[in-house]
């Protein structure tokens, strides 16, 4: 059964918008930080953007400004709103989540494609 189950990925002319949101299961015992990753072909997997469940939310300097993280507890989702894209945003985005005892959990990732 899958913990995390992310949706939003696609293709985007470049200057475009996506919405990203990422499922918690209920499994994972009270979730606290989530995150989103990417990877970009041939890369290295990088922290995007993180939010506490306070909602303290921080960015890496590349997305700072064109992306917002947000996320709503009530359903154990976290979302990445993602504008002004660029191609090389181009990445598969993966969703990170915490539970209360510091255990990360995984999404399968999903795929951004930034092409004109």
């Amino acid at each position: 059964q899958a913990q995390l189950v992310e949706s939003g990925g696609g293709l985007v002319q470049p200057g475009g918008s996506l919405r990203l949101s990422c499922a918690a299961s209920r499994i994972i015992f009270s979730v606290n930080d989530m995150a989103w990753n990417r990877q970009a072909p041939g890369k290295q997997r990088e922290l995007v953007a993180s939010i506490t469940r306070s909602g303290s939310a921080n960015y890496d300097g590349a997305v700072k400004g064109r992306f917002t993280i947000s996320r709503d507890n009530a359903k154990n989702t976290v979302y990445l709103q993602m504008n002004s894209l660029k191609p090389e945003d181009t990445a598969v985005y993966y969703c990170k989540a915490f539970n209360a005892f510091g255990i990360p959990y995984w999404g399968q990732g999903t795929q951004v494609t930034v092409s004109s």
